[in-house]
């Protein structure tokens, strides 16, 4: 009897089987011509859904607000928060073991100072430096060496920030003493006191200068001048969310997000 029964269980599993076959095939084709569901599923990252912080430098925070609502749009519950600051800032709350899930600072030398707190790294976008002048230019700020004029109001990042650091380089190089009369803790920070008039110009990136073109005029450094900031995106061995991190990290390499940034003014990595 036992053996019978068996033998009954098997061949009832397997007429089921058949019976499902050609109505799976059925959902599918449903699916299709409902059209729209099938294909955003696979036009998606495949994420799984999660709430994830990035520690970005603060000279990403226009055109990383924008890929996070793209980002958000293409993966339907998944929510990303952002926290701005200097990577020199942004290190410090790394070491101490600030929750995040993802790293993006504005130069190699910061991300390498946190190697073991971090997947592989890899670089996102460039930027180069310009000079920032209060609007109309009224000092006539033509080139680096007139920011030697100590009649003039410069303010810089500072030494240990990137921007401070790309700044000192480029000004070192061409044998120009600058004395300004702030050194402050991000690019912004910089920016905005040229926004507000309290300083006639500053060194900043072209990106930021492009986010105020109402407020500030750019002046260009030739490339044999310049130096270009490097922008590396990491994960973070802390984040709770480490799959959901690595998707939106290797996004960030992707052709959509690349033409945010481009379209921002970043270059190519």
């Amino acid at each position: 009897m036992p053996f019978t029964f068996t033998r009954r269980r098997a061949a009832t599993a397997v007429l089921t089987a058949a019976l499902l076959v050609p109505l799976a095939a059925c959902g599918n084709g449903d699916s299709k011509k409902e059209g729209g569901n099938a294909k955003a599923t696979e036009s998606a990252t495949g994420a799984p859904k999660a709430d994830l912080t990035v520690l970005a430098a603060a000279s990403l925070t226009d055109v990383f607000k924008t890929a996070g609502t793209a980002y958000e749009k293409k993966n339907p519950g998944t929510k990303i928060t952002f926290s701005f600051a200097g990577s020199q800032e942004l290190v410090a709350q790394v070491k101490q073991g600030a929750p995040a899930d993802a790293l993006v600072t504005a130069d190699t030398k910061s991300m390498d100072s946190v190697k073991a707190d971090t997947g592989t790294p890899a670089v996102i976008a460039k930027n180069r430096l310009v000079i920032a002048t209060v609007k109309g230019n009224p000092h006539k700020v033509d080139e680096l060496k007139d920011l030697a004029d100590t009649k003039l109001k410069v303010v810089l990042a500072a030494p240990e920030v990137p921007a401070g650091k790309y700044s000192k380089k480029v000004l070192d190089a061409q044998k120009i003493t600058v004395k300004p009369v702030s050194q402050e803790p991000n690019v912004r920070a910089v920016l905005s006191k040229v926004e507000l008039g309290e300083a006639d110009a500053g060194l900043v990136y072209k990106t930021d200068a492009e986010t105020a073109t109402d407020k500030v005029d750019a002046v260009e450094i030739p490339d044999a001048q310049n130096a270009i900031a490097e922008y590396p995106a990491a994960t973070l061995k802390q984040s709770k969310n480490a799959e959901a991190a690595a998707a939106f990290v290797a996004w960030l390499s992707s052709p959509e997000a690349q033409k945010i940034l481009q379209d921002a003014g970043f270059q190519q990595p």
